[in-house]
């Protein structure tokens, strides 16, 4: 019906050979009688296309908006402006400015605009802030625009920063709360001068317990332990130490108070770990507050450590044997085998010693084991660490 195999070959390579013939002169989309797609200009989609190998960025005259809104020509725009000339910066600026509030907001020309905040001259930096105005937090809680805020604030000069800044006065909780305004406001705690944040403090009063237990929230609590003034900080302690018990067992809580005694005043560390002591075999069992009971062991005072080691040492085989086997609690002895005082750790050594047989039988157990033979290497005068060879006969 269709001929022999061989001729219909034959004419389906001289269509080939045509179709090859006209598209590398004129395009495939020409040769179809389609246009370029989604409306694009021939210019992006014979980029897109790789028919253009060594496009300039000059050559995008006219074309930079639209570029900055491709994927593929935002990421050649944004490479391009690392090693741009001032020309040919100031060329590309005069194009986006007009379009700046869009290509803030949009999946891909916010790239563009942050590559201007990196790598433009501070004319440009200043400009282009210019156009945030009236607009910070509707970037801010925007998914591509709070990127933007983030990257200007790290490029303008303290002046500017503080007048973006400002537009946030009466929006902090609704920005915390936020999945993209979280990291605005973390980003103004990191760059911009604390007194200039005193409306963030404020807004926080009474707050700091909900914040603290919320997942973005926590983080901001973190970043004003870290940035602002003792005098910010205060009441921020001051609020946390209310609701320590609360916050140690909660899954977000439980890293503002690991902040506290990593990274906090001798006197905060101080109230937390007396918080802490007492409590030990309960807060070691549960999933959060073990891992503060184990900042606790780590960033006590030597005296306020050896109290902690010494209420372990004080538990009753039983409680102790919880404590070696639990997911969590087994974490926790490990911790005090390795930070105790020798003297100490001898103490715990030998107190564990008649429970090595039954911890090979729990899989968080071989973990105590493991810590024993560690130090028995070092430390060989504490005695054969396994039961009596004949034991295994």
């Amino acid at each position: 019906m269709f001929g022999s195999s061989s001729s219909l070959l034959s004419k389906l390579g001289a269509v080939t050979g045509i179709t090859e013939l006209v598209s590398g002169a004129v395009g495939v989309s020409a040769l179809v009688g389609e246009k370029p797609a989604a409306g694009r200009s021939r210019l992006l989609e014979d980029f897109r296309n790789n028919r253009i190998p060594n496009l300039q960025l000059r050559e995008l005259a006219n074309h930079i908006v639209e570029f900055s809104q491709d994927q593929h020509g935002s990421r050649f725009i944004q490479q391009k402006l690392e090693r741009a000339t001032v020309q040919e910066k100031q060329m590309v600026f005069n194009e986006i400015i007009g379009a700046a509030y869009s290509l803030m907001t949009d999946v891909f020309g916010n790239y563009v605009i942050q590559k201007f905040f990196e790598f433009g001259t501070q004319e440009q930096k200043t400009t282009l802030a210019q156009k945030v105005r009236g607009h910070v937090l509707a970037l801010a809680l925007q998914m591509y625009g709070c990127r933007v805020i983030q990257k200007a604030l790290e490029s303008i000069p303290p002046e500017q920063q503080q007048e973006v800044v400002r537009e946030l006065d009466g929006h902090v909780l609704k920005c915390v709360k936020d999945q993209n305004g979280n990291h605005v406001v973390q980003k103004c705690i990191e760059c911009v001068e604390p007194n200039a944040l005193q409306f963030i403090i404020n807004a926080f009063a009474g707050q700091v317990y909900a914040l603290s237990t919320h997942p973005y929230g926590c983080r901001v609590i973190q970043r004003i332990l870290e940035h602002c003034t003792a005098e910010q900080t205060a009441p921020v302690l001051g609020e946390l130490h209310a609701h320590t018990e609360q916050l140690i067992q909660d899954q977000y809580g439980n890293y503002v108070v690991q902040h506290v005694l990593e990274h906090g005043a001798p006197e905060h560390r101080a109230r937390l770990v007396a918080g802490v002591r007492g409590k030990v075999l309960q807060l070691s069992q549960h999933k959060f507050a073990s891992n503060v009971v184990e900042k606790c062991v780590s960033h006590a005072t030597r005296t306020e450590r050896a109290l902690l080691i010494d209420e372990l040492c004080g538990f009753n085989d039983n409680a102790l044997h919880v404590m070696m086997k639990d997911q969590y609690a087994n974490y926790v002895v490990q911790k005090m085998i390795d930070v105790a005082e020798p003297t100490q750790r001898k103490v715990l050594m030998h107190k564990i010693r008649p429970h090595i047989g039954s911890l090979r039988k729990y899989t968080y157990g071989k973990h105590i084991i493991a810590k024993l033979e560690k130090f028995f290497m070092k430390a060989p005068e504490l005695g054969p660490i396994g039961p009596p060879p004949s034991a295994a006969l």
